[in-house]
């Protein structure tokens, strides 16, 4: 009964884990290019009484008797499914149809990558985030430019005075492995171990990563139905691990009583 009462604390600690993991998708669920967490479970170690095969006195053990420690969670990864198309009709907003990301320079010099394309210019011509990061795949954009024009391929050019300046053309990034990425915050990550280096340079609509559309933005892949079956599903069985942990304590409590 001791074995039980600490099963089912692992699996409360757990379905913790998994209600946190849903209510920051469900928080996200309006943010730009926001990619929802999916949690992970796996089971523990496993006291073995009888090995499966065993010798008895009648032969050998068809199963064996094996008794579980309860449950732990092995990850959570962010799900990179493609989020909804929200036309913005701002020039600088540019949304990726496919893989890829955009890549941005930190204040320290580093480099962050962003599926968020809600792009602004600052003071000097320079195309940032929301929060003042410059994003790499864009030029300076000339004082005196009436229209900006990003092609599906990357192909940019814009409109200064009246006449048609061509720009450096629009680049994505990708990963060996985009699960591996490590969220930081303020829709950006940065590369990790798992991830892989980063793969710069690859031109929208080549070697499969995805193309642009300029004035859209992808919204979050978070499904608000999804997520409340699972919020459902989490409460459920957080609270029969702990009618477990009270059946455990009132079986205990009648064992305590037998000498009364």
């Amino acid at each position: 009964m001791e074995r039980a009462l600490w099963s089912a604390v692992t699996g409360m600690k757990a379905q913790e884990l998994s209600l946190d993991t849903i209510a920051n998708n469900m928080a996200n669920i309006n943010t730009t290019g926001f990619k929802k967490s999916q949690i992970s479970f796996q089971d523990m170690l496993y006291s073995t009484l009888a090995s499966p095969g065993a010798e008895s006195g009648e032969g050998s053990l068809p199963t064996g008797i094996q008794i579980g420690h309860g449950t732990r969670v092995s990850g959570i990864s962010k799900q990179f499914s493609q989020g909804s198309m929200v036309e913005t009709g701002s020039n600088l907003d540019v949304a990726i149809e496919g893989e890829g990301f955009f890549e941005v320079v930190l204040p320290d010099g580093t480099s962050a990558y962003t599926r968020d394309g809600s792009f602004r210019q600052n003071a000097a011509g320079e195309v940032v985030t929301a929060n003042g990061y410059k994003v790499s795949a864009f030029g300076t954009i000339d004082s005196g430019t009436t229209e900006v024009n990003i092609a599906a391929d990357g192909s940019f050019s814009t409109v200064v005075n009246g006449a048609l300046t061509t720009k450096s053309a629009l680049t994505l990034v990708r990963f060996s492995n985009q699960e591996g990425l490590r969220s930081i915050g303020r829709n950006l990550y940065v590369a990790s171990e798992a991830s892989g280096s980063a793969q710069s340079g690859v031109a929208p609509g080549t070697n499969g990563i995805g193309t642009l559309a300029q004035r859209h933005l992808e919204s979050s892949n978070v499904n608000a139905a999804e997520e409340l079956v699972a919020m459902i599903t989490t409460q459920r069985a957080y609270e029969a691990t702990s009618k477990a942990i009270k059946a455990s304590d009132q079986m205990l409590g009648i064992a305590n009583s037998l000498r009364q």
